[in-house]
């Protein structure tokens, strides 16, 4: 027996007999999937692991909750970001594999089934991790929007429930369920610019915005019909706030009190804010992002990669 049949994990492992099993002569895409476990359910989605018969692996499985399962806009924004996702092939992105109906004619899609943390779990524990470690994530998510930002698709949505790092290092930028493209030869808005936004305290009803009110630019919560690829800068920058120092740039239960800080009040600087020594560098970019002016921002996600992966090492 080979050694490293002796190391190999027996759950994951590949074996002959699954993969040369034979494949049907006739498919029936009605029962490629089985054995569905729920692993996460989001407000208007469910997420499942489940086994492809066909190529002898576990998925990611999404689908619509029952609730809203015929609901004509819900099916088109799954529709939406199932495209997205799969035309979206870059290397902190979640590669898409399928797009189809169940036996009940329901739409799903599949994705890669990857096990780690979001950087939301990590930044709980934050003290463990370099500065050098926690700003490699936030370039691989930067390099993800610069992409996303050349294909002419704004995430909406950038906070730390949203980038999973895998075991072997991969940081991926997920759920472009509010993503925003924009009609062919036209710079009119989307219809579905006034989708209520959800998730924990910092989601807001009011005004039915898109996105975590914590990580909004103004922007966006004004709903500006001109919103561009550095809202997504903003909420980057916000991010990187957050990873300097362990706090948002604006905290509050109260949704209105804290979308008017948003909308109206500086930050304090991270340095002031952070017990331990902050790269100026850093602490000025993300300044910087969080300006109110989109013009005032850096220009891109290009650009701040350059910063985080480089500038502020020189520091």
């Amino acid at each position: 027996m080979p050694e490293f049949q002796q190391q190999r994990n027996a759950e994951h492992a590949l074996y002959a007999e699954e993969m040369d099993a034979p494949l049907p002569t006739t498919l029936n895409p009605k029962t490629r999937y089985a054995y569905f476990s729920t692993i996460a359910k989001g407000g208007k989605s469910l997420i499942k692991s489940c086994r492809d018969l066909h190529l002898r692996r576990t998925v990611c499985y999404k689908t619509l909750r029952p609730e809203f399962i015929d609901d004509p806009i819900e099916n088109k924004r799954l529709l939406r970001e199932a495209r997205i996702s799969a035309a979206l092939q870059h290397p902190n992105t979640m590669p898409t594999y399928e797009l189809g109906r169940d036996n009940r004619g329901n739409l799903y899609f599949t994705m890669k089934l990857v096990h780690g943390y979001t950087l939301r779990e990590v930044l709980e524990y934050r003290e463990r991790y370099d500065l050098t470690q926690l700003m490699d994530v936030l370039v691989q998510v930067a390099q993800a929007l610069g992409y996303a930002h050349s294909m002419g698709v704004l995430h909406r949505d950038i906070k730390p429930d949203n980038i999973l790092i895998g075991p072997y290092g991969e940081v991926l930028l997920l759920d472009w369920g509010l993503a925003k493209v924009w009609h062919q030869g036209a710079l009119r808005a989307d219809d579905e610019d006034n989708e209520e936004a959800e998730g924990d305290p910092g989601m807001t009803g009011e005004g039915k915005l898109q996105g975590t009110v914590m990580y909004m630019s103004p922007e966006q919560i004004a709903r500006d019909p001109g919103i561009g690829f550095s809202s997504d800068v903003y909420s980057l920058g916000a991010l990187l706030y957050e990873t300097l120092t362990g706090t948002t740039p604006f905290q509050g239960d109260v949704v209105h009190k804290l979308l008017d800080q948003i909308r109206d009040d500086i930050p304090p600087d991270p340095r002031s804010v952070c017990k331990h020594p902050i790269p100026d560098v850093l602490a000025e970019l993300a300044m910087q992002c969080l300006q109110k002016d989109p013009n005032d921002r850096p220009e891109s996600a290009d650009r701040m990669v350059r910063v985080l992966r480089d500038d502020w090492l020189k520091d």
